[in-house]
Protein backbone atom coordinates (compact mmCIF):
# COMPACT_ATOMS: atom_id res chain seq x y z
CA UNK A 1 0.00 0.00 0.00
CA UNK A 2 1.24 3.13 -1.22
CA UNK A 3 2.11 5.97 1.79
CA UNK A 4 -0.87 8.05 2.74
CA UNK A 5 -0.98 11.54 4.65
CA UNK A 6 -4.81 10.82 5.47
CA UNK A 7 -5.76 8.58 8.43
CA UNK A 8 -7.24 5.35 6.95
CA UNK A 9 -10.82 3.65 8.48
CA UNK A 10 -10.36 0.51 10.03
CA UNK A 11 -12.07 -1.35 6.78
CA UNK A 12 -9.75 0.21 4.51
CA UNK A 13 -6.65 -1.11 6.25
CA UNK A 14 -8.19 -4.76 6.79
CA UNK A 15 -8.84 -4.64 2.68
CA UNK A 16 -4.97 -2.66 1.89
CA UNK A 17 -2.79 -2.47 5.24
CA UNK A 18 0.85 -4.84 5.17
CA UNK A 19 0.97 -5.55 1.67
CA UNK A 20 4.44 -4.75 -0.61
CA UNK A 21 4.01 -6.20 -4.09
CA UNK A 22 7.05 -8.17 -5.78
CA UNK A 23 8.71 -7.31 -9.00
CA UNK A 24 5.43 -8.86 -10.73
CA UNK A 25 3.17 -6.18 -9.45
CA UNK A 26 0.44 -7.97 -8.41
CA UNK A 27 -2.84 -6.94 -7.20
CA UNK A 28 -3.98 -9.52 -4.75
CA UNK A 29 -1.21 -10.81 -2.10
CA UNK A 30 0.98 -12.96 -3.72
CA UNK A 31 1.53 -16.97 -1.98
CA UNK A 32 4.53 -17.21 -1.03
CA UNK A 33 5.23 -21.70 -1.09
CA UNK A 34 8.62 -22.15 -0.19
CA UNK A 35 10.30 -23.35 2.82
CA UNK A 36 13.48 -21.62 2.26
CA UNK A 37 14.99 -18.64 0.50
CA UNK A 38 18.48 -18.35 -1.61
CA UNK A 39 21.19 -15.56 -0.52
CA UNK A 40 23.01 -14.00 -3.16
CA UNK A 41 26.39 -15.02 -0.80
CA UNK A 42 28.10 -16.77 2.15
CA UNK A 43 28.31 -13.23 3.81
CA UNK A 44 24.26 -12.67 2.96
CA UNK A 45 23.55 -15.81 4.71
CA UNK A 46 25.51 -15.27 8.10
CA UNK A 47 23.92 -11.78 7.93
CA UNK A 48 20.54 -12.85 7.59
CA UNK A 49 20.95 -15.67 10.11
CA UNK A 50 22.63 -13.57 12.38
CA UNK A 51 19.93 -10.68 12.38
CA UNK A 52 22.63 -8.26 11.02
CA UNK A 53 20.38 -7.88 7.58
CA UNK A 54 16.74 -8.24 7.59
CA UNK A 55 15.17 -10.38 5.12
CA UNK A 56 13.97 -14.10 4.75
CA UNK A 57 15.49 -16.90 6.21
CA UNK A 58 13.70 -19.97 6.59
CA UNK A 59 9.36 -20.17 6.57
CA UNK A 60 9.62 -21.85 9.93
CA UNK A 61 10.09 -18.15 11.22
CA UNK A 62 10.33 -15.26 8.48
CA UNK A 63 7.87 -15.86 4.99
CA UNK A 64 6.52 -12.86 3.12
CA UNK A 65 2.93 -13.81 3.07
CA UNK A 66 3.18 -14.29 6.27
CA UNK A 67 4.44 -10.81 7.29
CA UNK A 68 1.26 -9.07 5.27
CA UNK A 69 -1.26 -11.30 7.65
CA UNK A 70 1.06 -9.94 11.17
CA UNK A 71 1.48 -6.15 9.90
CA UNK A 72 -2.55 -6.35 8.60
CA UNK A 73 -3.38 -7.57 11.78
CA UNK A 74 -1.41 -5.67 13.72
CA UNK A 75 -2.37 -2.00 11.88
CA UNK A 76 -6.30 -3.31 12.67
CA UNK A 77 -5.40 -3.99 16.28
CA UNK A 78 -3.19 -0.68 17.07
CA UNK A 79 -0.33 -2.89 17.83
CA UNK A 80 3.36 -2.02 17.25
CA UNK A 81 3.89 -5.49 16.26
CA UNK A 82 2.51 -8.68 15.74
CA UNK A 83 3.21 -12.75 15.83
CA UNK A 84 1.91 -15.14 13.64
CA UNK A 85 1.61 -18.69 14.85
CA UNK A 86 0.03 -22.35 13.63
CA UNK A 87 -3.18 -22.28 15.98
CA UNK A 88 -4.82 -20.27 18.77
CA UNK A 89 -3.70 -22.52 21.60
CA UNK A 90 0.07 -21.97 20.07
CA UNK A 91 -0.41 -18.63 20.07
CA UNK A 92 -1.59 -18.65 24.09
CA UNK A 93 1.13 -21.46 24.69
CA UNK A 94 4.03 -19.17 22.68
CA UNK A 95 2.95 -16.01 24.79
CA UNK A 96 3.33 -17.90 27.87
CA UNK A 97 6.96 -19.62 27.30
CA UNK A 98 8.23 -16.75 25.88
CA UNK A 99 7.21 -14.33 28.58
CA UNK A 100 6.64 -16.81 31.46
CA UNK A 101 9.27 -18.92 33.66
CA UNK A 102 9.26 -21.54 36.22
CA UNK A 103 7.56 -20.15 39.38
CA UNK A 104 5.91 -17.27 37.88
CA UNK A 105 2.23 -16.93 38.42
CA UNK A 106 -0.77 -16.28 37.04
CA UNK A 107 -4.35 -15.09 37.35
CA UNK A 108 -6.55 -15.97 35.13
CA UNK A 109 -10.19 -16.10 34.35
CA UNK A 110 -12.91 -18.99 34.86
CA UNK A 111 -14.45 -18.24 32.06
CA UNK A 112 -11.42 -19.13 29.52
CA UNK A 113 -11.83 -21.61 26.71
CA UNK A 114 -11.70 -25.11 27.77
CA UNK A 115 -8.50 -25.98 25.86
CA UNK A 116 -6.81 -23.06 27.40
CA UNK A 117 -8.07 -23.93 30.79
CA UNK A 118 -6.62 -26.78 30.32
CA UNK A 119 -3.38 -25.43 29.63
CA UNK A 120 -2.74 -22.65 32.29
CA UNK A 121 -4.01 -25.57 35.17
CA UNK A 122 -2.94 -28.99 34.39
CA UNK A 123 0.10 -28.39 31.31
CA UNK A 124 2.17 -25.59 32.85
CA UNK A 125 1.97 -26.48 36.31
CA UNK A 126 4.13 -28.96 35.12
CA UNK A 127 6.89 -26.75 34.08
CA UNK A 128 6.33 -24.24 37.26
CA UNK A 129 3.97 -22.27 35.81
CA UNK A 130 1.27 -21.88 38.49
CA UNK A 131 -2.25 -20.08 37.58
CA UNK A 132 -4.96 -19.08 40.03
CA UNK A 133 -8.81 -18.79 38.41
CA UNK A 134 -11.15 -16.07 39.60
CA UNK A 135 -14.22 -14.67 38.72
CA UNK A 136 -14.14 -12.67 35.30
CA UNK A 137 -15.82 -9.73 36.49
CA UNK A 138 -14.82 -9.64 39.87
CA UNK A 139 -12.24 -7.03 39.92
CA UNK A 140 -11.43 -7.87 44.20
CA UNK A 141 -10.98 -11.27 43.48
CA UNK A 142 -8.11 -10.21 40.41
CA UNK A 143 -6.24 -7.83 43.26
CA UNK A 144 -6.62 -10.58 46.33
CA UNK A 145 -4.66 -13.12 43.84
CA UNK A 146 -1.66 -11.36 43.04
CA UNK A 147 1.69 -12.58 44.63
CA UNK A 148 4.96 -11.18 44.53
CA UNK A 149 5.80 -13.64 41.68
CA UNK A 150 2.44 -13.01 39.73
CA UNK A 151 3.44 -12.23 35.97
CA UNK A 152 0.63 -12.20 34.22
CA UNK A 153 -3.00 -11.64 33.96
CA UNK A 154 -4.77 -13.47 31.17
CA UNK A 155 -8.42 -13.17 30.28
CA UNK A 156 -10.73 -13.55 27.43
CA UNK A 157 -13.75 -11.22 26.76
CA UNK A 158 -16.39 -11.84 26.11
CA UNK A 159 -15.71 -15.13 27.69
CA UNK A 160 -16.46 -18.35 26.51
CA UNK A 161 -19.47 -19.82 26.14
CA UNK A 162 -21.48 -17.11 28.35
CA UNK A 163 -20.28 -14.13 27.27
CA UNK A 164 -19.01 -12.78 30.56
CA UNK A 165 -17.37 -8.93 29.89
CA UNK A 166 -14.33 -7.49 31.83
CA UNK A 167 -13.78 -4.53 31.95
CA UNK A 168 -10.59 -4.10 30.76
CA UNK A 169 -9.39 -0.69 31.79
CA UNK A 170 -10.03 -1.35 35.55
CA UNK A 171 -7.97 -4.81 35.03
CA UNK A 172 -5.18 -2.87 33.26
CA UNK A 173 -4.90 -0.06 35.86
CA UNK A 174 -4.28 -2.95 38.54
CA UNK A 175 -1.48 -4.77 36.73
CA UNK A 176 0.13 -1.89 35.61
CA UNK A 177 0.03 -1.25 39.63
CA UNK A 178 1.88 -4.12 40.22
CA UNK A 179 3.81 -4.25 37.22
CA UNK A 180 2.29 -6.70 35.70
CA UNK A 181 1.32 -7.99 31.99
CA UNK A 182 -2.19 -8.03 31.01
CA UNK A 183 -2.90 -10.06 27.90
CA UNK A 184 -6.36 -10.31 26.06
CA UNK A 185 -7.97 -12.93 23.95
CA UNK A 186 -10.02 -10.74 21.11
CA UNK A 187 -11.16 -13.51 19.55
CA UNK A 188 -15.19 -13.06 20.51
CA UNK A 189 -15.14 -9.23 19.09
CA UNK A 190 -11.68 -8.88 16.90
CA UNK A 191 -10.74 -5.39 16.35
CA UNK A 192 -13.60 -4.49 14.79
CA UNK A 193 -16.03 -4.54 17.93
CA UNK A 194 -13.30 -4.20 20.46
CA UNK A 195 -9.39 -2.61 20.97
CA UNK A 196 -7.68 -4.09 24.15
CA UNK A 197 -4.67 -2.22 23.73
CA UNK A 198 -6.62 0.83 22.95
CA UNK A 199 -7.87 0.15 26.83
CA UNK A 200 -4.81 -0.45 28.24
CA UNK A 201 -3.93 -4.05 27.54
CA UNK A 202 -0.25 -4.96 26.59
CA UNK A 203 -0.97 -7.79 23.89
CA UNK A 204 -3.96 -9.16 22.43
CA UNK A 205 -4.13 -12.83 21.50
CA UNK A 206 -6.22 -14.10 18.34
CA UNK A 207 -6.87 -17.44 17.47
CA UNK A 208 -7.45 -16.28 13.63
CA UNK A 209 -9.35 -19.75 13.06
CA UNK A 210 -12.39 -18.02 14.01
CA UNK A 211 -14.01 -14.56 13.15
CA UNK A 212 -10.27 -13.86 10.77
CA UNK A 213 -10.88 -16.21 8.57
CA UNK A 214 -14.30 -16.58 8.71
CA UNK A 215 -15.46 -19.37 6.80
CA UNK A 216 -14.32 -22.69 8.34
CA UNK A 217 -11.46 -22.90 6.24
CA UNK A 218 -7.71 -22.78 8.33
CA UNK A 219 -6.29 -22.72 11.36
CA UNK A 220 -3.94 -19.99 12.39
CA UNK A 221 -3.43 -17.57 15.39
CA UNK A 222 -1.21 -14.76 16.60
CA UNK A 223 -0.17 -12.68 19.23
CA UNK A 224 -0.27 -8.87 18.82
CA UNK A 225 1.75 -6.01 21.11
CA UNK A 226 5.12 -4.18 21.81
CA UNK A 227 7.95 -4.94 19.87
CA UNK A 228 9.40 -5.21 22.93
CA UNK A 229 7.31 -8.04 24.16
CA UNK A 230 6.67 -9.53 20.59
CA UNK A 231 10.38 -10.03 19.79
CA UNK A 232 10.55 -12.54 22.63
CA UNK A 233 7.73 -14.67 21.45
CA UNK A 234 9.19 -14.36 17.84
CA UNK A 235 12.42 -15.99 19.19
CA UNK A 236 10.16 -18.60 21.04
CA UNK A 237 8.81 -19.64 17.04
CA UNK A 238 11.93 -19.76 15.50
CA UNK A 239 12.97 -22.08 17.96
CA UNK A 240 9.99 -24.27 18.69
CA UNK A 241 8.11 -23.82 15.31
CA UNK A 242 4.36 -23.61 16.30
CA UNK A 243 4.60 -21.45 12.56
CA UNK A 244 1.56 -20.25 10.85
CA UNK A 245 1.81 -21.58 6.72
CA UNK A 246 2.17 -18.87 4.02
CA UNK A 247 -1.22 -21.14 2.38
CA UNK A 248 -3.04 -20.47 5.87
CA UNK A 249 -2.01 -16.95 6.04
CA UNK A 250 -3.30 -16.15 2.80
CA UNK A 251 -6.35 -17.43 3.05
CA UNK A 252 -6.20 -14.99 6.64
CA UNK A 253 -5.86 -12.23 4.50
CA UNK A 254 -8.32 -13.05 2.81
CA UNK A 255 -10.59 -13.25 5.45
CA UNK A 256 -9.67 -10.11 6.59
CA UNK A 257 -10.56 -8.20 3.85
CA UNK A 258 -14.44 -9.04 4.75
CA UNK A 259 -14.01 -8.55 8.59
CA UNK A 260 -15.50 -5.16 9.21
CA UNK A 261 -18.57 -6.39 7.37
CA UNK A 262 -19.18 -10.13 8.38
CA UNK A 263 -18.87 -8.77 11.76
CA UNK A 264 -21.11 -6.14 12.29
CA UNK A 265 -23.82 -8.91 9.82
CA UNK A 266 -23.15 -11.22 12.31
CA UNK A 267 -23.50 -9.11 15.33
CA UNK A 268 -26.85 -7.64 14.03
CA UNK A 269 -28.12 -11.01 13.08
CA UNK A 270 -27.12 -12.37 17.01
CA UNK A 271 -28.80 -9.69 18.73
CA UNK A 272 -31.87 -10.25 16.63
CA UNK A 273 -32.00 -14.37 17.58
CA UNK A 274 -31.06 -13.20 21.13
CA UNK A 275 -34.19 -11.21 21.83
CA UNK A 276 -36.17 -13.90 20.02
CA UNK A 277 -34.72 -16.66 22.10
CA UNK A 278 -35.32 -14.36 25.42
CA UNK A 279 -39.31 -14.60 24.44
CA UNK A 280 -38.98 -18.31 24.26
CA UNK A 281 -41.40 -19.72 26.70
CA UNK A 282 -38.86 -22.97 26.68
CA UNK A 283 -35.31 -21.01 27.09
CA UNK A 284 -34.67 -20.14 30.91
CA UNK A 285 -31.80 -17.82 30.34
CA UNK A 286 -30.06 -16.15 27.36
CA UNK A 287 -26.18 -14.66 27.62
CA UNK A 288 -25.33 -12.25 25.14
CA UNK A 289 -23.44 -8.90 25.03
CA UNK A 290 -26.32 -6.75 23.38
CA UNK A 291 -29.08 -7.44 25.67
CA UNK A 292 -29.96 -5.17 28.21
CA UNK A 293 -30.43 -8.41 30.94
CA UNK A 294 -26.47 -9.21 30.23
CA UNK A 295 -25.08 -8.49 33.37
CA UNK A 296 -22.09 -6.12 31.97
CA UNK A 297 -24.46 -4.58 29.55
CA UNK A 298 -23.50 -0.99 30.58
CA UNK A 299 -19.98 -1.83 29.98
CA UNK A 300 -20.18 -3.24 26.86
CA UNK A 301 -21.83 -0.41 25.44
CA UNK A 302 -18.73 1.32 26.70
CA UNK A 303 -15.88 -1.06 25.63
CA UNK A 304 -17.46 -2.60 22.56
CA UNK A 305 -19.06 -1.58 19.34
CA UNK A 306 -21.64 -4.67 19.28
CA UNK A 307 -22.43 -7.44 20.72
CA UNK A 308 -20.36 -9.98 18.54
CA UNK A 309 -21.67 -13.31 17.20
CA UNK A 310 -21.94 -15.56 20.16
CA UNK A 311 -25.78 -16.51 21.82
CA UNK A 312 -25.82 -18.95 24.79
CA UNK A 313 -29.36 -19.76 26.69
CA UNK A 314 -29.96 -22.58 28.81
CA UNK A 315 -33.10 -25.00 28.43
CA UNK A 316 -35.63 -25.53 30.44
CA UNK A 317 -34.22 -29.00 31.54
CA UNK A 318 -30.94 -30.66 31.75
CA UNK A 319 -28.65 -32.52 29.11
CA UNK A 320 -31.62 -34.89 27.87
CA UNK A 321 -33.17 -31.37 26.28
CA UNK A 322 -30.65 -29.90 25.85
CA UNK A 323 -29.54 -32.73 23.39
CA UNK A 324 -32.67 -32.78 21.81
CA UNK A 325 -32.99 -29.06 20.44
CA UNK A 326 -29.40 -30.13 18.57
CA UNK A 327 -30.51 -33.59 17.40
CA UNK A 328 -33.63 -31.60 15.90
CA UNK A 329 -32.21 -28.86 13.96
CA UNK A 330 -31.59 -29.62 10.37
CA UNK A 331 -30.07 -26.41 9.20
CA UNK A 332 -27.68 -25.48 12.06
CA UNK A 333 -24.06 -26.91 11.94
CA UNK A 334 -23.37 -29.33 14.87
CA UNK A 335 -19.55 -28.63 15.48
CA UNK A 336 -17.58 -26.65 17.82
CA UNK A 337 -16.25 -24.08 16.16
CA UNK A 338 -17.42 -20.77 15.75
CA UNK A 339 -16.71 -17.71 13.78
CA UNK A 340 -18.09 -19.31 10.47
CA UNK A 341 -20.28 -17.57 7.89
CA UNK A 342 -22.52 -21.11 8.65
CA UNK A 343 -24.19 -20.77 11.93
CA UNK A 344 -22.64 -23.79 14.76
CA UNK A 345 -24.38 -25.24 17.72
CA UNK A 346 -22.45 -27.10 20.53
CA UNK A 347 -23.00 -28.43 24.13
CA UNK A 348 -20.05 -27.06 25.91
CA UNK A 349 -20.37 -29.16 29.13
CA UNK A 350 -19.77 -32.27 26.41
CA UNK A 351 -17.41 -30.52 24.03
CA UNK A 352 -15.64 -27.51 24.39
CA UNK A 353 -15.65 -28.07 28.01
CA UNK A 354 -15.95 -31.53 28.07
CA UNK A 355 -11.95 -32.35 29.11
CA UNK A 356 -12.51 -30.02 32.61
CA UNK A 357 -14.32 -31.59 36.04
CA UNK A 358 -17.08 -31.09 37.09
CA UNK A 359 -16.21 -28.54 39.65
CA UNK A 360 -14.34 -26.25 37.04
CA UNK A 361 -17.49 -26.11 34.79
CA UNK A 362 -19.47 -25.23 37.74
CA UNK A 363 -17.26 -22.51 38.83
CA UNK A 364 -17.24 -21.44 34.98
CA UNK A 365 -21.45 -21.47 35.07
CA UNK A 366 -21.26 -24.35 32.57
CA UNK A 367 -24.38 -26.81 33.27
CA UNK A 368 -25.96 -29.40 31.26
CA UNK A 369 -28.64 -27.59 30.45
CA UNK A 370 -26.47 -24.73 28.36
CA UNK A 371 -26.27 -24.64 24.46
CA UNK A 372 -24.11 -22.34 22.50
CA UNK A 373 -24.54 -20.89 19.07
CA UNK A 374 -22.11 -19.18 16.82
CA UNK A 375 -24.58 -17.04 13.97
CA UNK A 376 -23.40 -17.04 10.94
CA UNK A 377 -24.36 -15.40 7.94
CA UNK A 378 -28.00 -16.90 6.99
CA UNK A 379 -31.40 -15.71 7.34
CA UNK A 380 -32.76 -15.13 11.17
CA UNK A 381 -35.89 -16.62 10.26
CA UNK A 382 -34.61 -19.98 9.18
CA UNK A 383 -32.32 -20.16 12.20
CA UNK A 384 -35.42 -19.75 14.35
CA UNK A 385 -37.74 -22.10 12.46
CA UNK A 386 -34.78 -25.09 13.10
CA UNK A 387 -34.68 -24.28 16.61
CA UNK A 388 -38.06 -24.13 17.17
CA UNK A 389 -38.61 -27.41 16.06
CA UNK A 390 -35.75 -28.54 18.80
CA UNK A 391 -36.77 -26.24 21.45
CA UNK A 392 -40.65 -27.61 20.71
CA UNK A 393 -39.06 -31.49 21.48
CA UNK A 394 -37.48 -30.25 24.66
Amino acid sequence: MRETKVPLSLETLAVRAGQERSQFNEHSEALYLTSSFVFANAAQAAARFSGEEEGNVYSRFTNPTVKVFQDRLATLEGAEDCIATASGMSAILALLMALCSAGDHLVASTGLFGATQQLLGTIMPRFGLRTTFVGQTDLDAWQAAIRPETRLFFLETPSNPLTEVADIAALAAIAQRHNILLAVDNCFCTPVLQRPLDLGADLVVHSATKYLDGQGRVLGGAVAGPRKLTEDVFRFLRTAGPTLSAFNAWILLKGLETLQIRMLAQSAKALELAEWLEAHPRVARVYYPGLASHGQFDLVQRQQKGGGAIVSFTVKGARAEAWKVIDSCRLLSITANLGDTKTTLTHPASTTHGRLTQEQRAAAGIGEDLLRIAVGLEAVADLQNDLERGLAAS
